[in-house]
């Protein structure tokens, strides 16, 4: 799967490395495998056009949350212009031309306003406006969320998706990513030996066994659970460690989309 490196790691954790850095264009989730086509039509390709010619290329994931709105990672957003970025739905294998994508230019982006670059202090999340709608073709739906501050069991399995890298210093794959992964309770995420303090209360982490993880090009997509019997995507993908991102004790860290649904509604509605 694509995860994301980010870029600044969080406060120096563990490494001077930098952690998932989202200006790398190859990544992809760890542990995974193709995912199967139209299996998890919510999934967004952001793809930016750094120098205004037409020339996109995938940054990050995001999730469809409504007909004219995606939510991605605030770190993905490297720019304040909103017309250098397409959010790419229907998507599955980015070196062709399927006949299922959908491309939506993006008008207007709302960053949290809390958020201060700082990944290991929360807030990793973006909502951007479509230009169009969305439109169902049978390869798109909007995504389900989670209840307002529902919060996941520990050990709880979860699917992360998405075009990252597939190991560090691997190649990026064309076809999306999937894997299972499992929610990590917050009492042990935040213990010193995991991801201390850097484990905040509005976050979700995932893995942390040395197998399994998002990686650079992750960033930003979704975590998705099936809770009260339905597929709801309850995460962002926000950062991991520096250097290999299947590091043992260092889980994949998710913002927690339920602790931030009525900021997202206040931009959205």
């Amino acid at each position: 799967m694509t995860w994301f490196v980010a870029f600044i790691f969080c406060l120096g954790l563990v490494s001077a490395e930098p952690a998932f850095d989202h200006r790398v264009h190859n990544d992809r989730v760890i542990g995974g495998n193709d995912a199967r086509p139209n299996q998890w039509k919510w999934q967004v390709s952001l793809q930016l056009d750094s120098y205004n010619d037409g020339s996109f290329y995938h940054i990050c994931g995001g999730t469809i949350i409504d007909a004219y709105y995606v939510v991605t990672a605030a770190h993905c957003i490297l720019s304040s212009d909103a017309h250098k970025y397409r959010a790419v739905l229907g998507e599955y294998n980015l070196a062709i031309l399927e006949g299922s994508e959908q491309f939506h230019r993006v008008e207007a982006i709302f960053v949290h306003p809390a958020w201060n670059g700082q990944l290991g202090l929360g807030h990793d999340i973006a909502v951007l406006r479509l230009a169009e709608s969305v439109y169902d073709n049978g390869y798109v739906a909007i995504a389900n969320l989670p209840y307002p501050g529902q919060i996941l069991p520990h050990d709880f399995e979860c699917f992360v998706t998405g075009w990252g890298l597939t190991d560090f210093g691997g190649s990026v794959p064309d076809i999306m990513q999937e894997a299972p992964i499992r929610v990590v309770e917050h009492a042990v995420c935040s213990q010193p030996n995991w991801w201390g303090s850097l484990a905040r209360e509005n976050m979700i982490c995932t893995g942390g066994d040395g197998v399994i993880s998002g990686c650079q090009g992750d960033s930003g997509g979704p975590l998705a659970c099936i809770t009260d019997g339905v597929w709801r995507v309850h995460g962002v993908v926000s950062y991991g460690p520096a250097g290999m991102c299947n590091q043992l004790r260092k889980p994949t860290v998710f913002t927690r989309v339920s602790a931030f649904m009525d900021w997202m509604y206040s931009v959205m509605y």
